[in-house]
């Protein structure tokens, strides 16, 4: 019952869906860089998408399972009207729940380790207790082995 209203409970108009597809279709080479590195549950064992609309917006990535968004923001986001914007959106997202992270181009390029340790450390720190579990390969070839 509990899990059921943690589910998201907004519509996505075509627009939206459209908008999203194409930014996923035109990433930058920031975006590739971090979305490499989470995707296919590879960031701690949490899944994440890539953007997903929420609400009003489309974020650059989002986990559920830890109410995390990752935003990568170009030059734009540095002028005075784009980082009104930015706190408007980051204010919505935390009437969500969800914590936002964010870095600039500049920093994913130059100081990927230093990035991806942040986002690892925040999902660390996530309240949520339905992270899943890490699971190595060491633990999978432990458990296929047969005592002597």
């Amino acid at each position: 019952m509990a899990e059921a209203s943690k589910q998201p409970s907004w519509q996505v108009t075509r627009t939206m869906r459209s908008r999203a597809r194409s930014l996923r279709r035109d990433s930058t080479d920031a975006e590739r860089i971090i979305w490499n590195a989470v995707r296919a549950h590879r960031m701690n064992g949490v899944g994440f998408r890539r953007q997903k609309p929420i609400g009003p917006y489309v974020v650059d990535f989002v986990c559920q399972e830890a109410m995390l968004v990752i935003e990568i923001d170009g030059g734009q986001h540095f002028a005075a009207e784009q980082q009104e914007r930015d706190a408007r959106r980051d204010a919505f997202l935390a009437s969500k729940d969800f914590r936002v992270l964010r870095f600039n181009n500049f920093d994913v390029m130059t100081n990927r380790n230093g990035v991806l340790e942040t986002i690892a450390a925040a999902i660390e720190r996530s309240p949520s207790p339905t992270l899943p579990r890490k699971r190595g390969r060491e633990q999978a070839g432990a458990r296929g082995k047969c005592a002597p």
